[in-house]
């Protein structure tokens, strides 16, 4: 995710949702959509902040989702074996056959990934758009996250991070990318290039 460049305009998020809802993920539940206290589920997020103090603030943008950590500790919680992480390429899932709604991997995961679809009673969360990423019927160009093809301002890179001449690993060395919560050790994938600190002007300079 580059931060310098998300204008938080929740292209994301809404493919995001179009795509899952309709396709092996969901239907994902909108409970109360236009009442006093909505709720649904999602697998993308952004939340926007201000950052410094007036007259020098800054808005920020932070796109979340499933960080498909290396050592997912809402795997080992999982009382049913319902979370677990594919061996092939590392993209952490749910069975939502053998989940039970007990919510053990949303209190174990640090960075709130892990949503109840309240309609349904079972933990979900994203899935990498594992559906679409592997389909060899969509062009090579569209074998994206819905994401990723979404973002107007090409804020998300998709790639192997395990590749280092891959795009997504030359723009990690390359901009210091970073981890969220690295305190926590969880290795994830998915990870930050940070803004790049501009000077405001002064309209009296």
């Amino acid at each position: 995710m580059d931060l310098n460049v998300c204008v938080g305009c929740h292209a994301c998020v809404t493919s995001c949702k179009q795509w899952n809802t309709s396709g092996s993920a969901g239907p994902l539940a909108d409970e109360r959509p236009y009442a006093a206290n909505p709720t649904g589920t999602f697998f993308n997020r952004v939340q926007t902040y201000e950052a410094g103090a007036f007259p020098a603030t800054e808005t920020v943008h932070l796109p979340k989702s499933c960080l498909h950590c290396e050592d997912p500790p809402c795997v080992p919680v999982c009382p049913t074996g319902a979370s677990y992480k594919r061996k092939e390429d590392g993209i952490v899932l749910v069975d939502y056959d053998k989940c039970i709604g007990c919510k053990y991997c949303a209190w174990a995961c640090p960075y709130g990934a892990r949503e109840l679809d309240e309609e349904r009673q079972v933990m979900t969360k994203c899935t990498l758009c594992v559906d679409r990423i592997y389909d060899e019927l969509l062009p090579k160009e569209d074998r994206k996250p819905a994401c990723v093809k979404a973002c107007p301002t090409g804020a998300r890179l998709f790639g192997d991070v395990k590749d280092p001449d891959s795009e997504v690993s030359k723009a990690i060395r390359e901009r210091g990318g970073y981890q969220l919560m690295p305190e926590w050790e969880t290795n994830p994938a998915n990870q930050y290039l940070p803004r790049r600190i501009t000077q405001s002007t002064d309209a009296q300079g």
